[in-house]
């Protein structure tokens, strides 16, 4: 999580999220470096608008919660899948 937690801070701090700023922001907060972490996360986040995302990751976040009250299942159960599916393109970037 802190290589993640690293890229969203350089990110909102207007700094280029690479491989030698993630190093140091990670290092810095006192954590061992895994290169290759480091080198999966700027891989994965090249080409991402990470504004897009963050807010998309907002809507997920405030979807309501499908209860036992009923209602329209179906388009409940169809926002539920897709937001498990943006969480599992999350998880991938962390193996």
């Amino acid at each position: 999580m802190e290589y993640m937690y690293a890229a969203l801070l350089l990110h909102k701090l207007g700094k280029p999220v690479d491989e030698a700023n993630l190093t140091k922001v990670v290092s810095g907060a006192g954590a061992e470096v895994d290169e290759s972490k480091v080198k999966t996360l700027v891989a994965s986040l090249d080409g991402v608008d990470i504004d897009a995302e963050l807010a998309n990751a907002s809507v997920v976040a405030a979807a309501p919660v499908v209860g036992a009250e009923g209602g329209d299942n179906k388009a409940e159960e169809k926002k539920e899948e897709k937001a498990e599916e943006a969480a599992e393109g999350l998880s991938s970037l962390f193996g």
